[in-house]
């Protein structure tokens, strides 16, 4: 018998918090953050971070453990949510992934290999030389021979990235494009009922704007200050995150504060776009469109438990 596993997923501002914790209760799960931000400490504001008020008493796992001088990314996350999972299970209770990191989630849901990846290696070294000595758009330019597909959506800014399917492409021989293909395609290990909560653009943009002038009035300004001040730098995989580094932009005179306003808004809204893009070219998802709910929550909650029901993770109520 596969162990259960509930996906809560949606574009960013889209309502999933709220939603998240009304289904814990319902189905006597606990929640995990696939959050990339919200699992350092001191980054609140701009994370949109649950509070320990929102969460009712629903035990929550991989917010506010990583300090923001720390590195957190998909190895990592899947390892963490992994020990989670498994406390939750030891508990006879349902895991609950939620959050808008479709790559975190896929690497939980089909249980991606990630282990011919991690330890480095003298190529890694090698690379990484190279790229200080002859810039990102030259490895990039390399990764663009080796692996089209990766060059594509790797942004020649992202070195690590680069390196990292360079390296796997020079000690393997297969593409990491292909690798990652075929762990996608993989069956998962649990059974899983995967949400995707999603709304009409409009109303979804508008929610956005208006979560990032909320984030202001409640002291974005401030919580970026005071990150800079504790020595947290642009240069940080933390300080890249949506609301920090356009703020960091503002203290740097790059930008006036209202132009800084301004891209967080545009770039959350573009941020949006792509993650609906990821999750429509998932496999086996469950979509619940908010408008032909006419956002009553207790009917998007009673649907979600009927699949639930279906695939057998939750016993049936009637």
């Amino acid at each position: 018998m596969k162990k259960p596993l509930i996906v809560l997923t949606g574009p960013t501002a889209v309502g999933k918090t709220r939603l998240s914790i009304a289904l814990a209760k319902a189905v006597d799960g606990e929640i995990i953050s696939a959050d990339s931000m919200q699992v350092y400490k001191y980054m609140d504001i701009g994370s949109a971070k649950i509070t320990k008020e929102e969460m009712e008493g629903v035990p929550h796992y991989l917010i506010d453990v990583l300090d923001p001088k720390e590195e957190f990314h998909v190895v990592r996350f899947q390892e963490m949510a992994k020990k989670a999972m498994a406390k939750i299970y030891a508990k006879g209770k349902i895991p609950i992934l939620t959050g808008g990191t479709g790559f975190y989630i896929q690497a939980v849901v089909k249980d991606i290999d990630f282990s011919e990846n991690t330890e480095k290696s003298t190529v890694r070294e090698k690379l990484e030389k190279l790229a200080e000595e002859k810039g990102s758009e030259f490895l990039h330019a390399r990764l663009q021979e080796a692996d089209p597909a990766s060059a594509q959506k790797i942004h020649a800014n992202n070195v690590k990235r680069v390196i990292r399917a360079l390296e796997y492409y020079e000690l393997t021989g297969e593409r990491i494009s292909e690798h990652n293909l075929r762990e996608a395609e993989k069956e998962s290990p649990y059974n899983t009922a995967y949400f995707v909560l999603n709304d009409v653009r409009e109303r979804l943009y508008k929610r956005i704007d208006s979560r990032v002038d909320e984030m202001l009035k409640q002291g974005l300004v401030e919580e970026v200050r005071k990150l800079a001040d504790m020595g947290y730098t642009k240069d940080m995989v933390s300080m890249q995150g949506l609301g920090y580094k356009e703020i960091l932009s503002y203290f740097d005179h790059t930008c006036s504060l209202d132009e800084a306003v301004y891209i967080l808004k545009r770039d959350t809204r573009h941020f949006a776009k792509r993650q609906i893009t990821w999750f429509k070219r998932e496999k086996d998802v469950i979509w619940i469109n908010k408008n032909e709910f006419a956002y009553k929550e207790e009917d998007i909650l009673n649907d979600i438990l009927e699949n639930c029901e279906k695939r057998g993770i939750i016993p049936c109520r009637k």
